[in-house]
């Protein structure tokens, strides 16, 4: 088992900002997990992760000068509500918010989907944030 998993989102900011949506193309979520995740690619993405496992996401631009941030990851009950919101550590702080990890935990329901949202900072003002809630991590 690998000690980290790393999530990446590849964000077209302009198409992001233009369309009004992360969807169309506009986000690829990728992972580097050794088991078999699925959705690679896609806002889709089910990561497959180990207890104890770090997970790193990382927010990456499409174009090197439209700026992309992690806003925030909120973890999701079965009703798709806010069930539990990852802060950033100390390190995600000094590094801007482009990094954010945590730590699977042991009591995560082995199997089942745990879907989560991740809401992206583009540029400044209201309509500059988006979020997906489509992404999950599946517990082995």
């Amino acid at each position: 088992m690998k000690p980290q998993v790393n999530i990446a989102a590849v964000v077209d900011v302009i198409g992001a900002l233009s369309e009004s949506t992360l969807l169309n193309g506009n986000l690829c979520l990728i992972d580097d997990s050794a088991y078999d995740s699925t959705g690679q690619g896609t806002p889709e993405l089910c990561t497959v992760v180990r207890p104890g496992q770090v997970v790193q996401w990382s927010a990456i631009a499409l174009d090197v000068q439209t700026p992309v941030e992690i806003k925030s990851i909120t973890f999701l009950g079965a009703d798709g509500s806010p069930a539990g919101e990852i802060t950033p550590s100390s390190e995600s702080a000094e590094l801007g918010r482009d990094v954010w990890s945590g730590v699977v935990p042991a009591y995560m329901p082995r199997g089942v989907p745990q879907r989560y949202r991740v809401e992206f900072q583009m540029y400044e003002g209201a309509a500059s944030v988006a979020h997906i809630d489509s992404a999950s991590l599946t517990c082995l």
